[in-house]
């Protein structure tokens, strides 16, 4: 029964998150905490580690649970049911080709969607950022709130110092030896 849950949950997480992985975070969080599968903070783990993993968010997230839930068929089945409907998706966009998106009531529904993936997107960035911040308790963490001053500050010095943007993966090392230090 459980492995029916995990296609079906993710399933519907896969159909339902348009815009791609960071729209199907909320959905997400809710369905996979409302099943018990996993803690908030397990979850906020989880997507940091999907985010520093090579692969697809969704797809690393559903693996883990999958495993966490029922071993390797339960990951199986959980990526399947995250692959499955952009699997079909692109095979229908395939044989449809190009004339589907040049007709105006599918670009106005695509630039509609766009507003809305932004606030959705935002939103759950506010709500994890106080998450990891605040705690789940909504008590200050000391050690987070350090590391985003270091790499707020570092992003800022060396933007206004090399006339030029920190890179991502300088900004991950610094937050990674921030954390090993600090945690």
């Amino acid at each position: 029964m459980i492995y029916w849950y995990l296609f079906l949950t993710f399933f519907k997480v896969s159909c339902l998150s348009v815009g791609g992985a960071y729209s199907a975070i909320p959905l997400i969080r809710e369905d996979v905490m409302s099943m018990g599968w996993v803690s908030e903070a397990e979850l906020l783990d989880l997507i940091a580690l999907s985010e520093s993993t090579p692969g697809p968010i969704m797809i690393n997230l559903a693996t883990y649970v999958g495993t966490v839930q029922a071993g390797l068929l339960g990951a199986l089945v959980a990526t399947l049911g995250i692959v499955a409907p952009a699997f079909g998706l692109f095979i229908a966009i395939a044989k449809l080709g190009r004339t589907l998106f040049k007709k105006p009531l599918i670009e106005g529904i695509l630039n509609g969607l766009k507003p809305v993936l932004m606030g959705v997107i935002l939103a759950t960035g506010v709500e994890m950022l106080i998450e990891v911040l605040l705690g789940s308790e909504y008590k200050p963490e000391w050690q987070a709130i350090a590391i985003a001053a270091v790499l707020v500050a570092a992003m800022f010095g060396y933007q206004k110092r090399m006339k030029r943007s920190l890179s991502p993966i300088k900004c991950i090392l610094i937050a990674a030896v921030l954390g090993v230090c600090l945690y």
